[in-house]
């Protein structure tokens, strides 16, 4: 049996300092294994990694064919307890230099969400589901 939990992500970075500046940025901390070549941010959810993308590769043992400007196929959200938060927490990344791929929105779930992406186009969407449950530390344990 596998466990079923996601425990960390990581993003392989082709220019780690910018990245790691971006998502000190949006006021992420750094956790104290974080190094030169390493940075990780404690989430409510899941711990989020940015390591080197070519090293990154060579560790999974595969080949790296990819450039900054690649979709990854892929996508990290930030899901919020209020429709409300969508647009304010868009309004704050684009203040933060962050590239708005999709004004906040009503979905056609019944949701809230919009979508931006980080310095090296890695998707992320920021999501209120009526229907979310969160844990006390802001993670969401059901929708």
């Amino acid at each position: 049996m596998v466990p079923q939990r996601v425990s960390l992500l990581t993003i392989g970075a082709f220019d780690l300092p910018l990245l790691r500046t971006f998502y000190k940025k949006l006021g992420w901390e750094e956790t104290e294994f974080s190094s030169d070549t390493y940075a990780a941010f404690k989430t409510a959810g899941v711990m989020l990694s940015i390591f080197p993308i070519e090293e990154l590769a060579k560790d999974a043992g595969v080949e790296f064919s990819l450039s900054p400007d690649t979709y990854r196929g892929v996508t990290f959200a930030i899901n919020v307890e209020e429709p409300e938060l969508v647009d304010s927490t868009i309004t704050n990344i684009r203040e933060l230099g962050g590239k708005i791929l999709r004004e906040p929105s009503d979905a056609f779930w019944g949701g809230r969400t919009a979508y931006f992406s980080d310095p090296e186009n890695n998707l992320w969407e920021v999501a209120w589901n009526p229907s979310a449950v969160f844990d006390e530390r802001g993670a969401m344990i059901s929708f």
